[in-house]
């Protein structure tokens, strides 16, 4: 049988309940149980959340974006080779998975040995410890001579893959590896001595997303929880796919007529409301990821209640 388990905060395990109700008998620990089509559900105290049956991944993925309960501190599960920092590495990340508002761009980016002191002078580093015009201001340096492969996965195409029962990780996975593919196309005849993709999924969860493609980039890869601070390569990419997707999020404002903003807070409900009674509810499809919790926030925001 499929699963899934989600860690969430109290305050998603409340909601969480709210929504699903209790329509089977608790477990001990649970504070809700409930079965929805081709899924059942069950939340316990520990804030654990365990979607069983064939629609389980399904299921799961109508709650991205919502708070998860506070994290451990990751342990890397990959062996790097001695001295990988210095190597010669592609590195790959994404932007916009946990965004309601705006697409996904996914970037591999090429750093050979000899720029990686160049990188560091200009500035990059995890983008996440950088303020948005500090990444625009780096990240076009960057597009002046740095290798890349930049992917964007607007909504309706993301929208459109997930209602076909699609999950995130196996939509992340296509666009990493065809991401990967072009790059080595465009470097080529030159080889990276390693790839490094920032790990969203195990090495085989990840390959098994890929059943079935023509071609899978699977030479010297290796995954790393925050692949950022392990190699510089990693923190370009993921400068580059953060400076696309402000880029895109700039475009859907202009559309818009507002700023959209970012995340999948109280303030995107309030935007997806607006746009709901500026247009209607199928404008949503362009502008969000419609399974995250917020689309039925938004709804009911524009109801009243």
């Amino acid at each position: 049988m499929s699963h899934t388990l989600l860690v969430v905060s109290s305050q998603t395990l409340q909601k969480m309940k709210q929504h699903y109700g209790v329509s089977a008998k608790l477990p001990a620990g649970a504070v809700f149980a409930s079965k929805v089509d081709g899924c059942s559900v069950t939340g316990y105290r520990s804030g654990k959340v365990l979607f069983q049956g064939k629609n389980a991944e399904l299921e799961s993925s109508k709650w991205a974006g919502t708070p998860a309960a506070p994290k451990k501190k990751s342990v890397p599960n990959t062996v790097l080779p001695d001295g990988f920092a210095s190597m010669s590495v592609i590195g790959s990340d994404e932007v916009g998975t946990g965004d309601y508002f705006g697409p996904i761009t996914v970037v591999a980016a090429y750093v050979e040995n000899s720029r990686i002191s160049a990188l560091k002078a200009l500035g990059v580093r995890d983008s996440k410890d950088m303020k948005d015009p500090e990444i625009v201001s780096v990240a076009k340096n960057l597009l002046k001579d740095l290798p890349y492969s930049l992917l964007i996965l607007r909504n309706e195409k993301y929208n459109d893959l997930q209602e076909s029962g699609m999950s995130q990780g196996k939509i992340k996975a296509l666009l990493h590896n065809q991401a990967l593919g072009k790059l080595h196309e465009k470097i080529a005849p030159k080889q990276p001595e390693a790839v490094l993709i920032d790990q969203f999924a195990e090495k085989t969860v990840y390959y098994r997303h890929l059943n079935g493609q023509k071609s899978i980039v699977r030479e010297n890869v290796f995954f790393s929880t925050k692949g950022e601070s392990v190699h510089i390569a990693v923190a370009a990419a993921s400068i580059l796919a953060r400076y696309a997707f402000l880029k895109e999020m700039d475009q859907l404002s202009e559309e818009a007529g507002f700023t959209i903003p970012k995340g999948a807070g109280p303030a995107v409900d309030q935007a997806a409301a607006r746009l709901i009674k500026t247009y209607d509810e199928n404008t949503l499809r362009h502008f969000t990821k419609l399974h995250f919790a917020n689309t039925e926030k938004a709804k009911k925001l524009v109801r009243g209640f």
